[in-house]
């Protein structure tokens, strides 16, 4: 019994240069590289403009790893070639956020205004003061990004003010009943 998702094989788009030197899978493409270093017990052989993953033997944790590894590699190629990218929006009266060189500037109701600076291979568009995109080739590290973007200021349930993500629902609260 293999993994369902390990066994898929991962497409490489044209413009996509994939290079799997030992348990090292690295893909160039027009948004910049990345590489992904093979659990044990997992192989990877390109086969024209397909990636496949094959687990050594059929044990709970590799077959684990086998899905895992493929959906990382995936992830790498799409990066490479599209980009990951991430909305959030700012809610609220006065909060806003301002670019500041490579960083951005949140102005959030607190004392003090925050500046949050993009790590190595993220950047930050800002449209209008309300919205900020988080831009990177890597999903793990603009997802990790934007959650901490959104951790400055969470969204409450009684006004739905704070930092939300743009396809995020609030689930409002009614506030407390007068007498």
């Amino acid at each position: 019994m293999a993994s369902h998702i390990g066994k898929l094989p991962v497409t490489v788009p044209a413009g996509v240069e994939v290079k799997i030197d030992g348990d090292v899978v690295t893909a160039k493409g027009s948004k910049g590289s990345d590489s992904y270093t093979l659990p044990q017990g997992i192989t990877a052989k390109l086969d024209g403009n397909e990636i496949f993953v094959e687990a050594a033997d059929d044990e709970r944790q590799t077959r684990a790893k086998h899905g895992l590894s493929r959906s990382i590699i995936a992830s790498i190629v799409k990066g490479v070639h599209d980009g990951f990218t991430r909305r959030l929006q700012i809610v609220g009266t006065g909060y806003r956020a301002t670019a500041k060189g490579k960083g951005i500037e949140f102005s959030l109701g607190y004392s003090h205004t925050i500046t949050v600076n993009p790590p190595e291979g993220v950047e930050f568009e800002i449209p209008n003061p309300n919205e900020v995109i988080v831009k990177g080739t890597d999903k793990q590290v603009v997802g990790q990004v934007a959650a901490n973007i959104r951790k400055l200021r969470s969204p409450e349930p009684y006004k739905g003010k704070g930092i939300k993500y743009d396809d995020e629902r609030i689930i409002r609260k009614a506030g407390k009943a007068g007498k």
